[in-house]
């Protein structure tokens, strides 16, 4: 099952709950970049804007944690209204702490991991998360074109997933559309985070199913 997780970075910010209602219905996920300007160069959204806009979504929120301290945020923007956290293993060198604290909130939780990071890295913890980000590009900005390299990461780690008998999702982020999702979809990818193609596109709605449609055509 593909899962549409149009990202709010892409959005116009003047108009968010707008922006929201023209996804609400067609896409599964809200995908939420937090950023700290310390981790990656740039600087989004707070917890206040999460609070903010769970009271106009009933999407499931997914935040991504691109900050240098999650394990100092996270409650903070779970109790804000996210249904899931995720945090980058570049930023802590031992992350089962934090893994186990998110889970005991009643939370999904993932790991990310930058297109530099080898992704032998997280295999270790593949049994303790729900999840996977594999960023196919750098964090930090949006409308970044994708690095098709990545859907071999992606394989190796869906390969592994499948060795230990895991479901676990692989999320992808970054420089994602209809016309080259599918690379990524086929490789193992099942969750799929876009901003420019959705947010951008004339028809926000449509561009999520078109996206959709994509990503199962393989």
């Amino acid at each position: 099952m593909i899962r549409i997780s149009p990202s709010l970075l892409a959005a116009d910010w003047a108009n968010l709950q707008t922006d929201i209602a023209k996804i609400e219905t067609s896409a599964d996920w809200l995908h939420l970049d937090v950023m700290d300007a310390n981790f990656v160069p740039n600087m989004s959204m707070g917890p206040q804007v999460v609070e903010a806009i769970r009271h106009h979504s009933k999407l499931f929120f997914d935040v991504h944690l691109m900050i240098l301290d999650p394990a100092k945020y996270a409650d903070t923007f779970i109790d804000a209204g996210a249904d899931l956290i995720c945090f980058h293993i570049e930023a802590l060198e031992n992350p089962e702490e934090l893994i186990a604290h998110i889970k005991s909130r009643n939370v999904k939780v993932a790991l990310a991991v930058s297109p530099d990071t080898p992704a032998e890295r997280i295999y270790k913890y593949l049994k303790d998360v729900d999840m996977i980000l594999v960023m196919t590009v750098y964090p930090g900005f949006g409308g970044q074109k994708m690095i098709p390299a990545m859907a071999d990461k992606i394989k190796a780690i869906r390969t592994e997933c499948n060795r230990l008998g895991l479901d676990t999702l692989i999320e992808v982020d970054g420089g994602i559309g209809a016309g080259n999702v599918a690379l990524l979809s086929s490789a193992g990818a099942n969750v799929i985070v876009a901003g420019s193609s959705v947010f951008k596109a004339q028809n926000p709605a449509g561009a999520v199913a078109e996206l959709r449609a994509a990503a199962e055509n393989i």
